[in-house]
């Protein structure tokens, strides 16, 4: 099996290697845990599910519970810290990364970047946090306030390219920091102008993400506007393009889990394309409250937790919920004819 090392550079690589025997039961540990630090954000964004209906009353996860959940698996490799909500809202944020970081353990998250405010840059950095993943979702102001409910656009390139220039400036080679776009048919066009945009920032890795969408949609997360499946030539040349832009600048294009940017956007051949997945296997996902979920793409696939609900880690051991009947059924009924519901619709290609 490949090393903890080798997985901080091919995350995806390690999970499906960790998930290669398959059965209902799991045989090894989690290798990575998505801790929801707070359900709550500061924007209403088209394409989360958050904005159109209440998951979980509005919280951020407790020190007692963040830390009963982290003691149990001292030595995890990879944290993930954040869910359905904006992470850094949270209080004790820089205090669970350096909490982590003095475990051994790598640790990123995905933020909206509206609070990336000089006056923070020196703790982020202090922290000890791997990876900064900022998604921005759009090239200009107008696109970006129509998918994200305000207009924080020139704030967010202003500050986050100040916060680049500030690690340059001091030295700090981490976190490492990408812009991310989901691609929709209304910002697919936008790909080129969006990596030269992310030059002008510092920031050298752009990442292209797979909307994903229950099947009635809400707001933008919907067929109509999702690329998946509808690529049409003038959306792969949009690709191309930003490719060749990328190589010229000194940008990298790739698409959520590490994949080539057309692939992501098609369907898998395969007739049971949710069959290749190993986040079950390798991957444990905690809400704000603190319940078991299969993974961070579960609350876009189908709407209503109770749906999925694998455990509480407020009443369980992780040892107890990893190998409870509720995910022993969850992973059977993914190696079979009829997947669990958040995985009907779900494609190979999301980032780890």
């Amino acid at each position: 099996m490949m090393s903890a090392a080798t997985a901080l550079r091919n995350p995806r690589r390690y999970f499906e290697d960790v998930g290669a025997e398959r059965s209902a039961t799991a045989e090894k540990p989690p290798v990575c845990l998505y801790l929801e630090v707070t359900n709550r954000c500061n924007l209403l964004c088209e394409t989360c599910p958050r904005t159109f209906e209440t998951l979980e009353p509005p919280a951020d996860m407790s020190w007692a519970l963040f830390t009963r959940i982290i003691d149990q698996v001292p030595n995890i490799a990879r944290v993930v810290l954040h869910g359905v909500g904006e992470p850094m809202l949270v209080k004790d944020l820089p205090r669970m990364i350096r909490t982590l970081k003095d475990r051994g353990t790598y640790v990123l998250f995905n933020t909206n970047g509206t609070l990336m405010q000089p006056k923070k840059f020196r703790a982020l950095i202090d922290t000890g946090l791997d990876e900064l993943r900022v998604s921005l979702d759009a090239a200009d102001r107008q696109s970006y306030a129509r998918i994200r409910g305000k207009d924080f656009f020139d704030r967010i390139v202003r500050d986050v390219g100040k916060f680049v220039a500030f690690q340059e400036e001091t030295g700090a080679a981490t976190p490492r920091v990408s812009l991310w776009l989901t691609g929709l048919k209304e910002t697919i066009a936008q790909l080129p102008a969006f990596v030269r945009l992310s030059a002008s920032m510092g920031i050298r890795e752009v990442h292209l993400q797979r909307l994903v969408f229950d099947e009635p949609g809400y707001g933008m997360a919907s067929a109509e506007h999702s690329l998946f499946e509808t690529t049409q030539a003038e959306e792969q040349a949009a690709i191309a393009a930003a490719q060749a832009l990328g190589a010229e600048l000194g940008v990298t294009l790739d698409a959520s889990g590490a994949t080539e940017p057309g692939l992501s956007l098609q369907r898998p051949s395969e007739d049971q394309p949710w069959s290749a997945c190993r986040r079950p296997w390798s991957l444990m996902y905690f809400t704000a409250h603190g319940r078991a979920l299969p993974c961070c793409i579960a609350p876009f696939s189908v709407r209503g937790y109770s749906h999925y609900t694998l455990g509480d880690a407020t009443q369980q051991t992780l040892r107890e919920i990893w190998n409870s009947p509720a995910y022993r059924d969850f992973r059977a009924a993914l190696l079979s004819d009829t997947p669990p519901a958040p995985c009907r619709n779900c494609g190979l290609r999301w980032s780890l």
